[in-house]
C-alpha cells in the first residue's frame, strides 16, 4: 500500500497568495516547493523573472515541512544549527520581495509545448499556466516508504508503526525502536535519545552510511547505555493487541530476542513518484531526470531539473547543492524569458534586492 503524504491545509496556507484563475501567467513555473524550489524563486527575482510554484503538498516545504519539520540540519551555510522548518520559514521570508504565486495541494497533470516554444501546463484542478520555462525542482509529493519484510507490520501501520517523526513529543518517555542505517535513522538516535524513556536503533550490517561524525555519536550513546545498539540484526515480526507493544528480532546467528516497544520507525527512505513527467519525453535514469551540468537543463529545451530529482556524474542529494543549481540554472532560464536582454551577476552586497 503506498503511503501519499499528504496533511490538512492549516491557516497559515489560507493566507498564502493563491491563483484563483483558470488560467495563470508566469516566467518560470516550479514544480516542487521545497527548498530548492524555494531558492530558485529567489535566484530568478534577482533576475526580474517572476514564479509560479506548484506542490501537490498543501503547503511549501516539501519535505521539510511535511516529513521532518523539527529534524536539525547542519551543514547549511552560516547556520551551525537549523531546524528543517525554520529554513523554511526562512526561505520564505528571503523571497517575499519576489512575490510568488502558488497553486497548493494541486499536481501538474498535463504539458503541452506551443507554437511560441513556451509551454502550458494543466494542474489537477484544471488550472491553466503558462510559462516560458519549465523548473522540476523535486518534491513531488507523493512518495513510497520503502518498508522492510517484517511479518504483521502493515496491521499496525499507524497503531504505532510510522514512516517518520513529525512530532518528537509524541515519543516522550516512551519505548521507541528505530530501523535502519543511513542518516535519517542516525539523526533522529540523536535527536530522541534524551526524549525517550528507552530508544533502540537496529541494523541489519555493522557499519552505517551516515555521516561519519553522526555516526560516532551514536556509538558514544550505545557505549555510555543511553541507546540501545541492535547490530547484525533483522525484525521478523511485531505483535501487539490492536497496538504495538512489542517485536521479535533475528541477529545474525540465528539468536531470537524479544522488544518491547510503545513505537517502531523503519527508517530506510521515501521513493519519490514522478507521476506525469515520466510521460514528458525527458532523459530519466533510475527515477531521476538526467541534466547538464553546464545549466541543469534536461534533453528538453526549456525544461530544467534541480535538486534531489536531477542526476549527473558526481552528484551529491544536498540541498546546499540544489541551491547551487538553482542559481546557475536561473542564468541559463534567463536567455529564454529574456532573450534580447544581457544578463550580468549583480553581488546583493551592492546592489541589495529589488523587489517587483
Amino acid at each position: 500500500m503506498f503511503l501519499c503524504v499528504l496533511s490538512e491545509i492549516s491557516s497559515k496556507i489560507e493566507s498564502k497568495i493563491r491563483m484563483t484563475k483558470t488560467e495563470i501567467k508566469t516566467d518560470i513555473c516550479i514544480i516542487g516547493a521545497g527548498p530548492v524550489g524555494l531558492f530558485a524563486v529567489f535566484e530568478a527575482g534577482l533576475l526580474k523573472m517572476r514564479c509560479h510554484v506548484v506542490d501537490v503538498l498543501p503547503q511549501i516545504g516539501g519535505q521539510l515541512t511535511e516529513i521532518y519539520p523539527q529534524k536539525p540540519i547542519y551543514d547549511i551555510p552560516g547556520y551551525p544549527e537549523i531546524l528543517a522548518k525554520d529554513l523554511i520559514t526562512n526561505l520564505e521570508k528571503q523571497i517575499a520581495p519576489f512575490k510568488p504565486t502558488y497553486s497548493l495541494g494541486e499536481r501538474v497533470e498535463a504539458l503541452e509545448r506551443l507554437e511560441d516554444e513556451s509551454f502550458k501546463l494543466t494542474t489537477s484542478d484544471k488550472n491553466e499556466i503558462f510559462a516560458k520555462v519549465i523548473v522540476i525542482a523535486g518534491g513531488l509529493g507523493c512518495f513510497e516508504p520503502r518498508k522492510p519484510e517484517v511479518e504483521n507490520l502493515e496491521h499496525f501501520e499507524g497503531k504505532g508503526v510510522l514512516y517518520m517523526v513529525r512530532n518528537p513529543e509524541l515519543f516522550r518517555d516512551k519505548k521507541v525502536v528505530l530501523a535502519g542505517g543511513g542518516d535519517s535513522a542516525l539523526d533522529w538516535t540523536v535527536f530522541l535519545a534524551d526524549i525517550c524513556s528507552e530508544l533502540t536503533l537496529i541494523h541489519r550490517s555493522g557499519s552505517f552510511r551516515g555521516a561519519p561524525d553522526t555516526v560516532s555519536k551514536v556509538m558514544s550513546l550505545a557505549e555510555s547505555k543511553k541507546i540501545n545498539l541492535e547490530l547484525y540484526s533483522n525484525i521478523k515480526t511485531v505483535t501487539g493487541n490492536g497496538k504495538l507493544n512489542g517485536m521479535e528480532i533475528i541477529g545474525n546467528e540465528g539468536i531470537s530476542k524479544n522488544i518491547e516497544a510503545d513505537y517502531l520507525i523503519p527508517l530506510f527512505g521515501l521513493t519519490p513518484k514522478l507521476g506525469p513527467i515520466a510521460e514528458w519525453g525527458l532523459n530519466i535514469d533510475k527515477n531521476a531526470i538526467l541534466v547538464d551540468t553546464k545549466d541543469y537543463s534536461t534533453n528538453v529545451k526549456g525544461i530544467y531539473a534541480i535538486g534531489d530529482i536531477n542526476t549527473y556524474e558526481g552528484k551529491l542529494k544536498l540541498i546546499l547543492c540544489g541551491f547551487h543549481e538553482a542559481a546557475i540554472m536561473s542564468h541559463s532560464a534567463h536567455k529564454l524569458v529574456h532573450p534580447n536582454t544581457k544578463t550580468s551577476l549583480k553581488y546583493t552586497t551592492v546592489n541589495g534586492i529589488e523587489a517587483f
